[in-house]
């Protein structure tokens, strides 16, 4: 095990809170090119299964993804390797969402000069409902 992940260990969990607001919603859509009417405009998302706005996928994965940097940025360089996502629900553009990740395994790898974290992480809606589920791969090392 490499000295930057001394504390790094299986069964650990770590988490935030967002919280979203239909602005924060449409700038970020906005922002990575997406014009899809449900992060945008109220009048039209009234009109759809789900009744108002919906933040997009790349915001609640990049919000997960942000988590995995900023916990284990503090024990060493991080860089991550590979996720995957699932989306099962939606998040809305007024909720508050939790973010989790769990630690599966932490193995040393002499090649990438540094530890992989497999993780299994999710977004909990306002409802405590699992709305994305993730899998998430990342090393971390002393240095890059």
């Amino acid at each position: 095990m490499s000295e930057a992940l001394t504390e790094t260990k299986p069964g650990e969990r770590f988490s935030s809170q967002v919280s979203l607001t239909p602005e924060k919603v449409s700038v970020f859509a906005t922002s990575v090119g997406d014009e899809n009417p449900l992060h945008h405009d109220p009048a039209h998302a009234a009109t759809t299964r789900y009744k108002r706005l919906i933040a997009s996928g790349p915001q609640t994965t990049a919000h997960l993804m942000a988590l995995t940097a900023a916990h284990f940025a503090k024990r060493g360089a991080v860089v991550g390797l590979e996720f995957s996502f699932r989306f099962k629900k939606p998040v809305f553009a007024d909720e508050t969402v939790t973010l989790e990740w769990l630690i599966v395994s932490v193995e040393h790898s002499a090649r990438l000069k540094g530890d992989v974290v497999d993780m299994r992480g999710r977004v909990l809606n306002a409802a405590g409902e699992t709305a994305v589920s993730a899998t998430g791969k990342v090393l971390i090392a002393n240095s890059f």
